[in-house]
């Protein structure tokens, strides 16, 4: 099984990307897009992130045999609902985000009898919408595909080969266990991003000029996280709370022993606490999930 006529539905970054993509990678495969802005599906049209753009989501899904919605996740079920009834019978629905459990929560309400198989490319950067958007976003990045109990085993193959074509590289587990590992992995580093520059946004006696002025390489990365799409981590935030707050306990634990070390003088520990945390980085590196180059390579299209 194959897809031949995919429904984008949202058209920023991760929706824009991934119309990109098909027609770089899948060529004989067609695509339609919708998004809820009209100003976003203008410039969608001029950019050509999709084959047509479409005035309501139900044109865009009406002849779709996979439909991947890429909206905020708080947003996952209403968006499904515009659609609903133009959904094509035996269509495959998926979506990119980022907690899974809430949203295949959202698509089965929205979607009742509908195959629906949540995914969540691990790809991104801190720009957004329409004109964010490049093909080679997913290319050696990984794709979570979380399939309920009971997904039809030939639609999760198809959703496999469909983000491998794109340059992905697919991994499948609960969408429990998904929830849990990106809590730490990637929803509590844009928390304390976003912490970290709000409190020096907010410190008394030094001025908003010079935390710019004197920001080094590692704030100068906070902020680039802290830059991502509030709508979005706001969503991220609320969905998966119970892992997300699960994590930063333990986060805090661990940064309350550091204060402690930091206090009474223990190098040793210290030493030893930034030894093993630096081999997380050299594994990353290793796995080809990053790079040594200055600003690890990044470039206006950088990955997150």
């Amino acid at each position: 099984m194959t897809f031949q006529r995919i429904a984008v539905i949202g058209l920023g970054l991760l929706g824009g990307s991934i119309g990109l993509a098909v027609r770089e990678h899948l060529p004989s495969a067609s695509t339609t897009g919708y998004d809820a802005d009209p100003a976003t599906r203008a410039r969608a049209g001029d950019r050509q992130l999709v084959d047509k753009v479409c005035e309501t989501a139900a044109d865009a899904v009406c002849e779709a045999d996979l439909v991947v919605i890429c909206v905020p996740v708080g947003a996952m079920g209403e968006a499904a609902a515009e659609f609903a009834a133009a959904l094509p019978s035996g269509a495959v629905v998926s979506d990119v985000g980022s907690s899974k459990q809430s949203v295949a929560a959202a698509l089965e309400a929205a979607l009742p009898g509908v195959a629906v198989i949540p995914a969540h490319p691990v790809a991104g950067t801190e720009r957004s919408g329409p004109d964010a958007g490049f093909a080679s976003l997913f290319q050696q990045r990984w794709c979570i595909i979380t399939p309920p109990e009971g997904a039809d085993p030939a639609n999760v193959a198809a959703l496999s080969q469909f983000w491998e074509a794109l340059g992905a590289r697919v991994e499948v587990m609960t969408a429990s266990h998904h929830d849990m590992v990106l809590a730490i992995t990637s929803h509590l580093p844009h928390l304390i991003a976003y912490t970290i520059v709000g409190t020096a946004s907010d410190l008394e006696g030094v001025t908003e000029s010079e935390v710019i002025k004197y920001s080094a390489g590692g704030f100068r990365d906070f902020t680039r996280i802290a830059a991502s799409d509030p709508t979005m981590w706001r969503d991220v935030f609320l969905t998966n709370k119970d892992a997300v707050l699960e994590m930063l306990q333990r986060f805090t634990e661990d940064l309350t022993a550091l204060q402690r070390a930091i206090r009474v003088g223990d190098g040793e520990q210290l030493f030893e606490h930034f030894a093993r945390t630096r081999e997380i980085r050299r594994s990353i590196i290793e796995l080809g999930q990053d790079d040594t180059r200055p600003d690890f390579g990044r470039s206006d299209h950088g990955n997150s």
